[in-house]
């Protein structure tokens, strides 16, 4: 069975995670300022739903978002690679568990699979942002992801105060 978390634990396991994701070099500079870590570290599904957006944006605080022209392509991939590594949580853990287990349990899990949703697709829509900043974008994907993001963050709000279960997943970004 998946370990819950509380929302004490959570938010302030996220507000590491983004400072230990951080390293001395800017973005702004096109130095690497995100480092590859596992999913377990960085996962947001724990705790209690409501706030994913903002735990997901803690995770990529590093990157100077006013200047995403210059972020750095180890940085470009290691977003890319938080997308993947979510998805593949979401399909290889997240919907088993929601399949093997009923009531509160099930919704509890929902809540941790919408939190992971919002990583997944902040880490899309961010490295969208960045390849359209970098003259590589395609704007009707980005508005596409974006609306998924929407939807996933609105889904968030709506439970927010529910428990959120995580699931342990091996893989890294």
């Amino acid at each position: 069975m998946p370990a819950k978390k509380t929302a004490t634990s959570t938010a302030a396991a996220t507000t590491a995670k983004a400072t230990k994701a951080a390293t001395g070099a800017t973005a702004a500079t096109g130095g690497n300022v995100l480092t590859s870590q596992a999913y377990n570290d960085i996962s947001i599904s724990g705790g209690v739903a409501g706030d994913a957006k903002a735990e997901a944006l803690a995770l990529f605080s590093a990157i100077d978002t006013a200047n995403l022209a210059s972020v750095s392509a180890a940085d470009l991939k290691i977003i890319k690679n938080t997308h993947d590594v979510a998805e593949d949580a979401e399909v290889q853990a997240f919907n088993p568990a929601i399949d093997a287990a009923t009531g509160t349990a099930a919704d509890e899990l929902q809540n941790g699979k919408i939190k992971n949703k919002v990583l997944k697709l902040t880490a899309t829509v961010l490295g969208l942002q960045i390849e359209e900043a970098q003259g590589n974008g395609d704007a009707t994907k980005l508005a596409a992801e974006q609306t998924k993001l929407d939807k996933n963050i609105a889904l968030d709000v709506a439970a927010a105060g529910q428990t959120a279960t995580a699931v342990d997943f091996t893989g890294t970004t």
